[in-house]
């Protein structure tokens, strides 16, 4: 054989192999973004534990978020990040609990939006897209007004349409929404008319982008104002309501003048049949995003999280007591109790998450970042407060528990909590020196029975932890009032 048909024997094995090598280093990077699963967080605003049909609501159903539970796992004890809206969001973002996550209250930034998230923030978004996702969120921002360094399109997201504003969320019909950093000016919303509903136009974008990036990963973060703020839902889910909830309540909100549609809410005849009709409308927006996936094709490989941000409201009107929407526990919004952080969490991801099961695993807003990092497999650069609740997701028994679990408030002059296993430890006026209450939840869940003096080692104990579990912030501090221009 001579030396140059060798060598081109030789040229060709290699360029076969090297082919070859290509090719399945190809396939090896298609099949990675193929087992990569598209990520959806559905946040409801101010949804209260008890505001849905398969967690005990009696006065109307919430048939396809009930069906998300029985193709998926409830959470019983999952808590939100916080007991309002901007510090809850900031802690979901960060993986950061209130006492170290950079956003700790509804502080403004007039004339539109709220302190921005600092521009090195390590946020879930970012994380994500470093990964290769595609990054979309739909609704209500709050944690930078526009073009700010908290701004989502700062903080790892390509996609952003809605409300930047949570004062501006309070009006369901607004004068205008955020596409990306455009202002888009609603024209059917001019002066005093109420054509274009927002949440419709926003969950329209949401369908969109699912539609614009069904080839590839996504993560869709779908943070809803709704049931939040005015009570007003479109005149078509009115007429299904109305007369149902007697007697009414209604409520006289602004209807003109400067700060009308600024922040104060509209009035309201029949506050009940709005309310739910309200739910109506979400639930079927969550049944839309679950349908739209199914067609696609794409719900065997898709997570879907449901959950709130924070316990029901008592503004423009609602009427929580009514409906029993804090179920069997005590307070509300902007309360620590049980009422105010606790929140109903379903989690369906088909194949890997059993139908119809339940936790009792408690976790809050701050694990969904390192759930989601072990999942997609990317690494935080920064530590965080959360722990992967991964394991219990997919039913491993080798789940890592909380040594504990931390909330501070910083109106109604401060207010702090914490749980650690079956114990909470709440204090109010942080400010001026408060009292420390103590409640077993294994034993009294509703939060009836103050055993602060009987175990006053448990008190001294859980003080120590508390105090502890935060770093001071210079630009959330107790105060004896709300954050001026925050609801």
């Amino acid at each position: 054989m001579s030396s140059k048909f060798s060598f081109r024997i030789i040229t060709i094995l290699l360029t076969f192999t090297l082919l070859t090598c290509k090719n399945h280093k190809e396939k090896e990077e298609k099949e990675t973004v193929k087992i990569l699963p598209y990520i959806i967080y559905i946040l409801a605003d101010d949804l209260g534990y008890g505001d849905l049909s398969l967690t005990g609501q009696k006065k109307f159903i919430t048939p396809n978020i009930d069906k998300l539970a029985e193709e998926g796992m409830f959470f019983t004890q999952h808590y939100s990040g916080s007991t309002v809206c901007a510090p809850s969001r900031s802690t979901l973002m960060t993986g950061l609990h209130t006492g170290h996550t950079p956003i700790r209250g509804n502080k403004e930034i007039r004339p539109e939006g709220q302190w921005p998230l600092p521009s090195n923030t390590q946020t879930l978004s970012k994380l994500l897209k470093n990964k290769g996702y595609t990054t979309g969120v739909f609704g209500k921002w709050g944690l930078g007004y526009p073009g700010s360094e908290g701004d989502p399109l700062n903080q790892g997201f390509d996609r952003f349409y809605g409300y930047n504003c949570q004062r501006l969320g309070h009006n369901y019909y607004p004068y205008h929404l955020w596409s990306d950093q455009e202002k888009i000016i609603l024209k059917g919303n001019e002066g005093h008319k109420s054509e274009q509903y927002a949440p419709i136009l926003i969950h329209q974008e949401a369908l969109n982008f699912i539609d614009n990036n069904k080839e590839k990963p996504f993560f869709l973060y779908y943070p809803s104002i709704i049931p939040h703020a005015e009570l007003l839902a479109p005149e078509s889910y009115m007429k299904k309501h109305l007369g149902k909830y007697e007697p009414e309540k209604s409520f006289i909100g602004t209807d003109d003048g400067e700060n009308y549609k600024d922040g104060p809410y509209q009035s309201q005849k029949n506050g009940h049949a709005a309310f739910a009709a309200m739910i109506n409308l979400l639930d079927d927006q969550v049944g839309e995003i679950v349908d739209k996936i199914e067609a696609l094709g794409l719900s065997e490989n898709t997570i879907i999280i449901f959950t709130s941000d924070n316990g029901p409201h008592l503004e423009a009107g609602a009427d929580p007591d009514y409906f029993d929407s804090n179920s069997i526990f005590r307070g509300y919004k902007r309360d620590l109790y049980e009422g105010g952080i606790r929140v109903p969490m379903i989690a369906k991801w088909p194949g890997n998450i059993a139908k119809g099961s339940k936790t009792n695993h408690i976790s809050a807003f701050w694990d969904v970042m390192p759930t989601i990092a072990e999942i997609v497999d990317f690494k935080t650069e920064n530590k965080v407060d959360g722990i992967s609740f991964l394991p219990t997701l997919l039913g491993n028994q080798n789940q890592k528990q909380h040594s504990h679990l931390y909330w501070e408030f910083h109106e109604k002059g401060g207010r702090q909590a914490i749980r650690q296993k079956d114990w909470k430890l709440v204090r109010y006026n942080t400010k001026k020196n408060g009292n420390y209450q103590l409640y077993n939840l294994n034993e009294d869940p509703s939060e009836n029975t103050d055993l602060a003096t009987i175990y006053p080692e448990k008190v001294t104990e859980l003080k120590q932890v508390l105090e502890s579990s935060r770093i001071p912030s210079e630009v959330f501090k107790f105060q004896q009032t709300q954050y001026k221009g925050e609801k």
